[in-house]
């Protein structure tokens, strides 16, 4: 029987398709962790209380992505080349979600404007990401290899989401209220669908891999397919609500320290 917590294992066990995905992860939070770095070097003055938080997101995603490197390395795995169908972060980009990395480049001060577009991007993006490692945390958590990663990340990107929510609870509040919707909007629905296509292409890739046979195959694009269908009729609207969170402060102090990997 098909489920989460077999699927990711059938991963886990062999070699190849964990290099893969550890590779996959670990281009994506690099690359989060140089967007973050970038933004924080350039908010607005109006914004510099802001900064260090920023700083704090993008040292936790290049934290994440060293930790999947270091997975690896524990496994005498190297990095694989990453398919560009499979790249969420740069897929986003290209489609014009967030902050374009040609406008992060430049020295140019970024506007509150600007600003707010991060969060938005974030706070959809976050969403999933906090999802993703609560299902890895509920079925791995005591794994001998990945837990104590597993834990750490979850815990991190649990804090980015509530930093995205009380943050753009503070700019709605000073009148930016009707474009942050509509920007939510705008992410989460380009989101759900570049999600998929991403899923899509991994599963393609996991298949070669491991040797899939045509129905397990069809099984799982059905239904990757049937979750999008879920998330376009309505799923999608969880990613744009806002809520003053539980963690306040989320980001408010350095990044926590690494997991070591003997």
């Amino acid at each position: 029987m098909l489920s989460a917590k077999s699927l990711f294992q059938e991963i886990l066990d062999h070699d190849d398709s964990f290099a893969l995905f550890c590779s996959i992860a670990a281009s994506g939070e690099s690359q989060g962790g140089w967007e973050n770095a970038r933004i924080a070097a350039l908010v607005p003055g109006t914004q510099r209380d802001l900064a260090p938080k920023i700083t704090r997101h993008g040292a936790d995603e290049d934290k994440h992505g060293r930790i999947f490197d270091a997975l690896l390395k524990k496994r005498g795995l190297r990095p694989v080349p990453v398919p560009p169908e499979t790249d969420y972060t740069m897929l986003l980009e290209q489609n014009g979600i967030g902050l374009a990395h040609v406008r992060l480049k430049r020295d140019e001060p970024l506007t509150e404007g600007d600003i707010v577009t991060y969060l938005a991007h974030s706070r959809v993006t976050e969403q999933r990401a906090s999802e993703q490692m609560d299902l890895l945390r509920k079925h791995f958590a005591d794994h001998p290899d990945l837990g104590r990663a597993v834990r750490m990340i979850s815990q991190d990107e649990d804090n980015h989401l509530a930093y995205c929510h009380e943050e753009l609870l503070r700019f709605a509040y000073a009148g930016h209220g009707r474009v942050i919707q509509r920007t939510l909007r705008e992410c989460a629905l380009a989101e759900i669908r570049i999600y998929r296509d991403v899923s899509l292409a991994v599963m393609a890739h996991m298949g070669r891999i491991l040797g899939w046979p045509k129905p397990k195959a069809a099984a799982l694009a059905a239904g990757i397919h049937a979750v999008y269908a879920y998330e376009r009729l309505g799923g999608w609207r969880r990613m744009v609500s806002l809520r003053m969170p539980d963690r306040r402060n989320a980001l408010g102090g350095p990044a926590g320290p690494e997991p070591e990997f003997a």
